[in-house]
């Protein structure tokens, strides 16, 4: 029996065409305006909103009505089903994912247990898999094996949304704005911490080497680059300076934008690298 792979917004993959891919809208509330992630709102719309915003969006999870639906097209059509969510530590839209499915039989659900591009490089393998024809039950498994050798990080240009979202203290925000401190931030256990800070742009990226060398990339498994808005100068950089992590290895490197969910604590200027470290 053929698997869908079912995720949402979140994991920023929805330029990633497959025929076996569904994927569901996070909601984005600007105020009083609530939008659809990726359906009226476009990445490059939200910066606009949160660079003009003078407080923060808040990010909605899919509810079990919007994933019971997608649940039923897909058995009415004779799939089995696979949900990757956002991490359960910082969303309710697995929790929403688990309520659809009780009852319903043929339907699994994986925390990613991580954000973003960490996310989207876990729906990707669930679509490997798939594409192998492995049973929902198998790929289920398999991503659960998998999940914890997934590494997202962040390599952020200011500290103020990490500030706006009290993620850190002004204080903190003040100073490292003066000393033109650039944090890497990382999904640790399915939730956001501080790796580490460095002083200017080179260091911070030279920082982002260093610490994807210290959790080498399997190159069998699937990457993924990605850059906020205003990022990509950044991005070309950092590609640059890490050549001898890819060249040789693959003819052409994964890159995508990054929508809401990170983009609300990353702001622009940020860029992220995820990957399966190997074995």
């Amino acid at each position: 029996m053929a698997t869908r792979i079912i995720t949402d917004s979140a994991s920023d993959i929805a330029n990633f065409p497959n025929p076996n891919l569904t994927v569901l809208p996070m909601t984005v509330a600007f105020g009083n305006t609530v939008y659809h992630d990726g359906v009226d709102l476009t990445h490059e719309r939200f910066y606009d909103l949160l660079v003009e915003s003078d407080e923060l969006p808040s990010t909605g999870a899919v509810s079990p009505g919007v994933f019971a639906q997608a649940y039923d097209e897909a058995r009415a059509a004779g799939e089995d089903v696979v949900v990757v969510t956002l991490s359960s530590k910082v969303s309710a839209t697995c929790q929403s994912a688990c309520i659809a499915a009780e009852g319903r039989d043929g339907v699994r659900v994986v925390d990613s247990l991580n954000a973003c591009i960490g996310e989207r490089v876990l729906v990707e393998y669930a679509l490997m898999l798939a594409e192998r024809g492995l049973p929902a039950a198998d790929i289920a498994s398999q991503l659960e094996q998998a999940r914890s050798r997934v590494h997202m990080l962040a390599l952020l240009d200011t500290l103020e949304y990490l500030r706006r979202g009290g993620r850190i203290g002004s204080a903190a925000a003040a100073a490292g704005a003066l000393l033109a401190l650039k944090p890497v931030v990382t999904m640790a256990n399915g939730e956001v911490g501080l790796l580490g800070k460095a002083r200017g742009s080179k260091n911070a990226r030279n920082l982002l080497v260093e610490l994807v060398g210290e959790h080498p990339i399997d190159f069998a498994m699937p990457f993924c680059l990605a850059y906020t808005e205003g990022g990509e100068p950044m991005l070309k950089k950092y590609v640059r300076d890490s050549s001898d992590l890819w060249e040789g290895i693959v003819d052409a490197l994964p890159i995508c934008s990054v929508g809401a969910t990170i983009g609300t604590h990353a702001g622009p200027g940020a860029i992220a690298v995820a990957y399966f470290s190997q074995e």
